[in-house]
């Protein structure tokens, strides 16, 4: 069974820490993000993926980013996690993700490795960095791929500029410096929360 597709906009926490990952996803939660991932180069991951998962995983699709191989993929599983983001195209981690029911959300900048991602297995897809590529590159990958493929825009993408994206048929966005930096509050997460998911509804 393959978890549900992922909402609409993912919170990247990249640098959280173990001490913080509850009050930050908590105030994420509160102002209506349900997507919330652990990039695996902040300090002690799989601990922050084990507390978010247990405090909010029946709220919210979580898991880890920056996942980089396979068994990794086994490691964020064995701790709860039900969402793998990687920065790029990797059909092994793809693969490994499907085969334990996880969502999938790879990388990719160019239809090459769009349509490797979906052979794989993948349902959703991010273009990355997509300030690097603009809304016209998806929406002229989106008119080749498989019409049940989300794609999502990741990097540069944010409150202030959405609506080109949107017009450019984007399911999703994932959001990092805009909502979390090492350094912020819970509150301050919350309030940036808040106002991305205000725009977002728009």
């Amino acid at each position: 069974m393959t978890h549900a597709a992922p909402p609409p906009i993912v919170a990247i926490l990249r640098g959280v820490k173990p001490t913080e990952i509850v009050d930050v996803a908590a105030a994420l939660v509160a102002a209506g993000i349900r997507g919330i991932e652990v990039p695996m180069n902040s300090p002690d991951p799989l601990e922050s993926i084990g507390k978010l998962c247990d405090a909010f995983g029946d709220q919210a699709l979580c898991g880890a980013g920056t996942v980089l191989a396979p068994e990794v993929v086994d490691q964020v599983a064995g701790v709860g996690g039900k969402l793998i983001v990687t920065p790029n195209t990797d059909a092994a981690v793809i693969t490994r993700a499907v085969e334990l029911g996880l969502t999938a959300m790879p990388g990719f900048a160019t239809p090459s490795e769009a349509f490797v991602a979906v052979k794989a297995g993948a349902k959703a897809l991010k273009l990355y960095p997509a300030s690097s590529f603009g809304p016209s590159h998806i929406k002229a990958v989106k008119d080749v791929l498989p019409k049940d493929i989300l794609v999502y825009a990741v990097g540069g993408v944010g409150a202030a500029n959405l609506e080109p994206w949107r017009a450019a048929g984007i399911a999703g966005i994932g959001v990092g410096g805009e909502l979390y930096r090492p350094g912020y509050t819970a509150q301050e997460v919350g309030e940036r929360a808040a106002a991305l998911v205000a725009a977002w509804g728009a």
